[in-house]
């Protein structure tokens, strides 16, 4: 059992402070300083695939590992993980944290304010007084005393699940994936990020009026709903409104709308930038890599959960642009392609869903499926038909209703409802097994992903969460396990996106990587999936050029043309 105290600066490498760790069976334990550590070329205890490395939290005790040039354990059991597969969706009395750990077993624990104080302490950087060294050790082994108490408590029902300690070790190794992910971090441009912070505000009021010339929206800095409305019933543009009646402009709403409609994308990235974007949340290292902690297994779905003004992927996908390649180098972005769909098609069974994703465009496929579209139809002689099939198909993935799509696509809720009947006749396989899973989770107050992470369901879970859990949380087991086994393989990944990885590489190197990639993608999509493959898509992206969102180009050139001019 191990816990590092370390800090910090935002988009840094963690620094160690110092290492407490303790050996189950002899209760021999260690107590290691900063210079000390520095000095070791290997952890002071054994890590081969003999030895279980016990931690709260570990891809931060992995993460001082790695920036110790110390290699990851083999075997990790992660309590954390373990005690948010115990309590994921249901409420905790003091979160989960460590502390919130031992008070949910009935275990002492030191109070919440205590470990604030210990924290601001480390994180205040030294000289430490031998006063303030002692204490920051003590504090340090009480975590350990926490694991040592928290450990045999947990322990039975881990290994009383059906697949016993093997989950829970795979949840471990993706700690240590996602510690390797942020060690590395994300290349970021960094001559034009600084330009971009110190020259933001004197090109907002430009930018708006630039993007606003298409639109007519704004009045100076402020968004005018009146003046939206009026524009889309210029553009003949349908639009969610609230049960009120009112136009509903949440970004929920844009980012769907957008999707559906991209000549609204320019529109979006500048709300979503004038009313949340803050440059200097931003954090890059000295390195010139963005760096932040990825929050795993935070969401209800298992899904990362950092911070949206922190990384680089979270605010307006215009931003992505600041992505570039160092010198000598590429960088590729891998997503598997129509991920949750061939999901719900291999789980549920349904032969025509197969069929559809097999045929390399799900959208095209259900419109002639549903006899929307011509067999002879293609992408190119049909792109209404198929833009109104893309937006029925996700938005049904996403558990959209007969209303909403009808905001979505501009048409009655008749329309609407006729669209969603076709979509359960032509995929009734689907719909069946979609319900029992949703029933059956209701009956068994849980549901779980093939990998055994649990949702239990608790009072404030709908039946449209339940409905998109499968889906939507083996999609994620599937991007962890293919993350683990690229770090494993070499791959250097920069970050997992949603349904990708962003990797860099050497030039000579950058294809080899690419095909290793999107074979540890293929292989986790077969385990997941028993045998079913989920396809790859890859944007590859050489120096001198800098990466892009195909949604967030034009507010990229609108704003690199400004910065040029100013």
């Amino acid at each position: 059992m191990a816990d590092f105290e370390f800090n910090a600066e935002p988009g840094q490498r963690p620094v160690p402070v110092c290492l407490v760790a303790r050996e189950l069976k002899s209760n021999a334990s260690l107590a290691i300083w900063q210079g000390e550590l520095r000095l070791l070329r290997a952890p002071p205890y054994r890590i081969d695939h003999d030895a279980l490395f016990v931690a709260f939290y570990a891809s931060a005790e992995i993460g001082c590992h790695l920036a110790l040039g110390w290699p990851a354990p083999a075997r990790t059991l992660d309590l954390f993980t373990e005690f948010r597969v115990l309590t994921n969706g249901l409420p905790t009395m003091a979160g989960n944290s460590l502390v919130g750990a031992l008070i949910h077993h009935g275990l002492d624990a030191i109070s919440v304010a205590e470990k604030d104080e210990m924290r601001r302490l480390v994180l205040r950087g030294g000289p430490w007084t031998d006063a303030e060294r002692a204490a920051i050790i003590e504090y340090c082994a009480s975590d350990v005393d926490g694991l040592a108490r928290l450990l045999p408590v947990m322990l039975p029902t881990i290994l009383n699940r059906p697949h016993g300690l093997g989950q829970s070790l795979l949840r471990g190794r993706a700690m240590a994936a996602l510690a390797a992910i942020e060690h590395n971090g994300v290349p970021i441009d960094v001559p034009t990020f600084e330009r971009l912070g110190a020259g933001w505000e004197h090109i907002r009021d430009r930018l708006i009026a630039d993007i606003d010339r298409d639109f007519g929206v704004f009045d100076g800095r402020t968004f005018k709903a009146d003046r939206f409305a009026a524009y889309l019933a210029r553009q003949g543009l349908p639009w969610p409104r609230l049960a009120s009646g009112v136009l509903d402009l949440s970004d929920d709403a844009f980012r769907e709308m957008a999707r559906a409609h991209p000549v609204i994308s320019p529109l979006r990235e500048l709300r979503t930038s004038l009313s949340a974007l803050r440059l200097s949340d931003l954090t890059v290292g000295a390195d010139g890599r963005n760096r932040t902690i990825l929050s795993a297994f935070r969401a209800r779905t298992i899904r990362n959960a950092p911070s949206n003004t922190k990384f680089v992927f979270g605010p307006s996908t215009w931003l992505r642009s600041l992505i570039k390649p160092p010198l000598g180098t590429g960088v590729a972005y891998i997503d598997y392609s129509s991920q949750e769909f061939g999901i719900a098609a291999a789980l549920s069974g349904d032969r025509r869903m197969i069929e559809a994703y097999q045929s390399g465009d799900v959208y095209l496929a259900f419109a002639k499926q549903a006899a929307l579209a011509p067999e002879t139809a293609t992408k190119a002689s049909h792109p209404t038909v198929r833009d109104l099939c893309k937006t029925v198909v996700l938005g049904i993935g996403y558990g959209m209703e007969a209303e909403s799509l009808s905001s979505r696509i501009g048409k009655s809720p008749a329309h609407a409802r006729e669209l969603i009947s076709l979509h359960r006749q032509t995929y009734p396989t689907f719909w069946r097994w979609s319900q029992g899973a949703a029933d059956v989770a209701l009956l068994n107050g849980s549901i779980s992903t093939v990998f055994g992470w649990v949702l239990h369901i608790g009072g404030d879970v709908n039946e449209r969460s339940i409905r998109n859990f499968p889906c939507q949380a083996n999609a994620a087991e599937m991007l962890r396990l293919a993350s683990c086994l690229g770090i494993e393989r070499g791959i250097e990944i920069c970050a997992p996106v949603h349904d990708a990885v962003l990797i860099v590489a050497p030039l000579d190197r950058l294809e080899a990587d690419i095909e290793i990639m999107r074979m540890a993608m293929a292989e986790a999509s077969r385990v997941v999936l028993d045998g079913f493959e989920c396809r790859t898509d890859v944007t590859v992206v050489r120096y001198p050029d800098r990466y892009s969102d195909p949604r967030g180009v034009v507010m990229w050139r609108k704003v690199a043309n400004l910065l040029s001019l100013g």
